[in-house]
């Protein structure tokens, strides 16, 4: 027995009856299950959180049907390390190619894999934690038959904790004594492969001591504090993270901002989450003051979209650096936030008649855009109107900050407005 195989993969089952908690796909009668033991596998998309099985899956797949099978990982491989496999398939009657984390391939990659697929050269397992109606072209995901797994339960946890307790030769030098299971649950977040190796690391420094080991919800949180970073993506640390990330940037400190993004992606955070949360940022923290950084952080959610890590690392510290270190405003979402206040405290007061739409003569008949007047047709390509409720005239929702633009924008409105709106 190799000493420094994992537990994880030491316990990893070998069969489809071993699997824990994907009886919908695998459980006798299910569709997968039949393809797999008639040998008749069609190119399959396995979606679902990390730790479930997909890996498994593709791996049972692999011992079940016998024809050559090849595997990629999206995050190391590229379009000539696709060829290469098409290249390999293509001298055997039929191969079985398993891409992991497929998501990650970009749209070039992607499309170097259909004309294999459509001709039978090889059957892609792709494997993926994102939606992959969004992650998966639409001309490979047409080809493809995606299977979803399921959360592993907390019963499914336990009986894993318990089997490898129960049948793992190196466990099986301990007496363990299995008191509570909360805390292992917990931090595993269901994902079963990192339930393994937090009770392999619990299990080593308890027994570094004493063969003879109580696992207790304390004793796992003190060994987990002590030994591993707990970054749990749906977890308190993960809101922590990007709390302090984006603290970081509101402060215009882009040392402080790089450092927590870093810290996001050595944990492994979705590239469009935290992309997502710079977008939302540019025009809650900044809006205004520098309408570029909108432009710009949008367009960091559409490049890191498109090709993920590691090269999207690159991306996402020049858009926090540029957020961190641009002039500041929250008038915009300050603006929107009054106005929303308003509306209900004050309920659906009517439109002004002179700026309500009129498509018909019976509406105007009645008044509808009476006496609206142009704003092109003035000077300035202005003319003073009331555009608010009669209960609300001369209501400020806007107020620009103290920063170039929008002191500008300030100008510009004073100089229209006068004192209406105390610019």
């Amino acid at each position: 027995m190799n000493n420094n195989i994992p537990l994880a993969e030491r316990m990893r089952p070998r069969t489809l009856d071993d699997l824990v908690g994907q009886g919908h796909l695998t459980g006798a009668g299910s569709i997968l299950r039949s393809s797999i033991l008639q040998g008749n596998l069609p190119s399959i998309i396995l979606w679902g959180p990390p730790g479930v099985g997909k890996t498994t899956i593709a791996n049972i797949i692999a011992q079940a049907i016998n024809v050559p099978y090849f595997q990629l990982s999206a995050i190391s491989s590229g379009v000539k390390d696709v060829r290469d496999v098409i290249a390999q398939a293509s001298q055997t009657n039929k191969a079985i190619l398993f891409i992991d984390e497929i998501h990650r391939f970009n749209k070039g990659q992607q499309d170097a894999l259909l004309g294999a697929v459509e001709k039978g050269v090889i059957t892609l397992i792709g494997a993926t934690t994102e939606n992959p109606s969004f992650e998966v072209n639409s001309a490979l995901l047409s080809r493809a038959q995606v299977y979803i797994l399921k959360s592993l339960q907390e019963e499914d946890l336990i009986k894993l904790l318990h089997q490898a307790i129960e049948k793992d030769e190196k466990l099986q030098q301990y007496q363990i004594d299995l008191k509570e299971t909360a805390a292992l649950v917990k931090i595993s977040g269901g994902d079963a492969r990192k339930l393994m190796n937090l009770l392999e690391l619990v299990v080593q420094t308890a027994g570094a001591k004493d063969k003879k080991i109580t696992i207790t919800d304390d004793a796992v949180m003190r060994i987990a504090q002590q030994k591993i970073a707990l970054y749990d993506k749906s977890g308190e640390q993960h809101y922590d993270l990007i709390s302090a990330f984006i603290k970081s940037m509101r402060g215009s400190d882009p040392n402080g901002a790089v450092y927590w993004l870093a810290r996001m992606i050595e944990g492994g955070e979705d590239v469009q989450f935290i992309a997502r949360r710079m977008l939302i940022f540019s025009s809650e923290d900044i809006g205004n003051a520098n309408p570029n950084a909108l432009l710009l952080a949008n367009a960091t959610f559409e490049a890191v979209s498109k090709i993920g890590y590691p090269e999207s690392r690159i991306i996402l510290s020049q858009c926090a650096t540029y957020l961190a270190s641009s002039a500041k405003s929250n008038a915009a979402y300050e603006a929107i936030g009054n106005a929303l206040q308003t509306v209900q405290q004050t309920g659906d007061l009517p439109v002004p008649l002179h700026i309500r739409n009129a498509p018909t003569r019976l509406m105007k008949d009645i008044g509808y855009g009476k006496n609206y007047q142009y704003s092109h047709l003035g000077e300035g390509n202005f003319i003073e109107q009331e555009y608010l409720p009669d209960t609300l005239k001369g209501t400020t929702f806007y107020k620009p900050g103290n920063n170039a633009r929008e002191n500008e924008l300030r100008k510009f409105l004073k100089d229209r407005w006068k004192e209406k709106y105390g610019y």
